[in-house]
Order: structure tokens, then sequence, then C-alpha cells
């Protein structure tokens, strides 16, 4: 007879943590994780043991499957970092076949400045004014090294969701703040670029209704094409006339992730003249979407635009969801599925890039952006 959810078998899980770290001996430690839905302070394992000893502590009732974890001793901000400040990548192990986790304290977050943005990362404005939400959104630009000691133009992407991007400081995740690094993705590239960054609204229902096209769930009146409108009227006309820009289209991106990789598929076919390059990385497409039939009823013209376009697709095979009325959602098999459909219509370059491994979050965003920038710079931007 099969158990039901309800008799799955639970596990214990052994903890061991190893500290290298002269601070905070004595100092209470947590973990973290999927096993209690990332809630804080979280499980209390005990007291920092002195350098060179272990703390040893067990965990029950773990369910099968993936284990993730985080260390801290008690929030984000005194989570375990790596030497260069940044939160530590949530430790995994596969329960049961292990079930003896060994975790280092070598660094805290907090032992680091709380910024983790390049020199190259402006608050461009606190409060920008945007008409047509009639709403005030903080901006952020990326400006490359060395731009003031030249007269170069530069390519530029717009990008959405602004808090994720450059700062772990001010990023906001479910597991932890984690940045998607784009920053440092350009300070090491040959090839550089300015990159806008629009924040979200603060809250999630928010963030959708400005983020949506169609209607879906509780966002009975969605902005989205209202939003676009201001990206196109309003800012990108205000980094023209304020920056060194490549103002066409060969040289224009918009890029964003989860509903912001929906809006930027949005942003890229409603105004094909304007983005050469569209780069939606896990577009949440189960959240109402008519771009098929978008495509279809466009007019000849903007459908030469669109044949001039580049478009770079990411989603991760394990980015599974329950949703209340659609069951089980595969972001990459839809995706896969839309790609397939602009492939048959042999019109935009398409490049689809799927990780077997990622899930839905800014860590796999922010390995993806690294493939992506050099995709879009060594096939696209030639100067």
């Amino acid at each position: 007879m099969m158990q039901s959810i309800k008799d799955e078998k639970k596990y214990e899980v052994t903890v061991e943590v190893h500290n290298t770290n002269p601070d905070h001996i004595g100092t209470e430690c947590y973990l973290t994780g999927n096993f209690n839905g990332w809630a804080m302070p979280g499980y209390k394992l005990g007291n920092i043991p002195s350098v060179g000893e272990n703390l040893q502590a067990v965990i029950a009732d773990v369910a099968a499957g993936t284990l993730e974890v985080k260390l801290t001793r008690g929030d984000w901000k005194s989570c375990l970092a790596y030497g260069d400040g940044r939160i530590a990548e949530a430790i995994s192990i596969e329960v049961p076949e292990k079930k003896h986790l060994r975790i280092r304290a070598n660094h805290w977050r907090d032992e680091f400045p709380k910024s983790t943005a390049s020199p190259q990362v402006h608050l461009l404005d606190p409060a920008f004014y945007l008409p047509n939400l009639a709403v005030q959104r903080r901006l952020w630009i990326y400006i490359p090294e060395g731009y003031e000691n030249t007269d170069k133009m530069y390519p530029v992407i717009y990008m959405h969701d602004g808090q994720q991007l450059f700062d772990e400081a001010i990023s906001i995740g479910r597991a932890g703040p984690v940045e998607w690094k784009v920053d440092e993705t350009i300070d090491a590239a040959e090839v550089k670029a300015i990159v806008v960054g629009i924040d979200h609204a603060d809250s999630y229902n928010e963030r959708l209704d400005e983020y949506l096209v169609k209607p879906f769930d509780t966002v009975e009146a969605p902005r989205g094409l209202l939003y676009l409108r201001d990206i196109i009227e309003v800012i990108k006309p205000f980094i023209d006339r304020e920056y060194r820009t490549l103002t066409t289209a060969k040289y224009t991106a918009v890029a964003g992730s989860s509903a912001g990789g929906l809006i930027t598929l949005y942003a890229g076919l409603c105004y094909p003249e304007i983005f050469g390059t569209v780069a939606a990385f896990s577009p949440s497409l189960w959240m109402g979407n008519d771009l098929m039939e978008r495509y279809e009823a466009m007019p000849t013209d903007m459908k030469a635009h669109v044949a001039q376009q580049a478009y770079y697709f990411y989603a991760g095979r394990r980015e599974i969801r329950q949703d209340k009325y659609l069951g089980k959602v595969d972001l990459a098999a839809d995706m896969e599925k839309f790609v397939s459909f602009f492939a048959k219509q042999d019109t935009a370059s398409l490049k689809t890039d799927i990780d077997p491994h990622g899930k839905h979050g800014a860590l796999y965003w922010q390995r993806a952006f690294v493939r992506f920038y050099d995709w879009w710079t060594k096939t696209y931007i030639v100067i």
C-alpha cells in the first residue's frame, strides 16, 4: 500500500560546524533552509565553538529529497559568507542518501561592508517619476570604468527588479539576499555596456500589477503596458540625453526574470524597433500571456523589426511549482513551447539556455547573466 504524504518517512540529519574564525566564539548559531521555509532565526544548533573545534547537532523530521541550508547567527546580516563578503550559497545534500552535513565557519557577512556594489554603480535618482504609472521609482545606473576619460559611445541594457542587480545590501530573496552581480560581470568583460536598473514596487502584488499585461489571479487590471511606455517615452530618452549611448535597437537590450522576464518579452514584441536584444530569464509565461497571438496579429512592418531582433531564453529544469488554478507549472517546458512557436515563424535569432539543475532564484539568474552577456557582446556588439 502506498504511503500518504502525511505518513512519509522522516529522517535525522547530523550537522557538524567546524569553526575557523576567532570572532563570535560562544555566540548562538542557527540553521535555516528549505526544511523550515527559510524562516529566521532558524533552528538553534548551539554556541559557536573555539577555533579548530566542532559543534554538532541533530535536525529531526527531515523529509526525503534535497536539503538546502545556510548557517547564520540569527539573521541574514550575520549569515555565513565567502572571503569576498558575499553571503555563501546554500549547502545541499540528498536525504536519505546522505544524512551528515559538515559546514566550515570561516567568515560571516557582518564582518564586511554592507554594500557589494562596484564603484561603477550609481544611484541615478531615488524617486524618478514615471507618468504613465503615476509612481516614483528608484533608478540605478552602471557606468563602465573610464567613461569620464573618453568620448566613447556605449550600448545599454534596461533591466527590471533593480534592487536585485548590483548590491547584496538591498537585494531581497526568500533564501537570503542574492544579487545578480551585473556590475562584476561587466567589470570583468572586454566589451562594456551601460546598465539601467529600474526598481520594482515594494510589494509582491504591486510588482505583479506593473509587470503583467493580462489579468491573472488577484491582478484584475494589470499595468504592464503603461510601465513599458514609461521606459520607452521617459526613461530611455532621459538616458540617451544625459549619457553617451548607442541609441539604435542594435545596441539596446532589455532583460528581466520571472514576472520581469515576462514583461521583458512583451517589451521585445511591443517595441521591436527599440529593443534589438531581449533576454528573458525564467519568464513566468503561466501568469497569463498573449505573446503568440500578439505576434501573429502584428503588422508586416513590425514583424520586419522582430526579424532583426535576438532573443536569449534561460530556464532551469527544476523550476516546477504548484498553482492553485493551473496545477503543476513547469517554467522550462512553458518557455520551450514559446521558443518552439517563435522558431517556426522564421523570424528573430533565438538562443536557449537550459540549466538541468537550475531552480527559480537570483543565484541561477546571476550565473545565466554571465553567459548571456558573453553571448550578446561577442555575437551582436561590434563597436
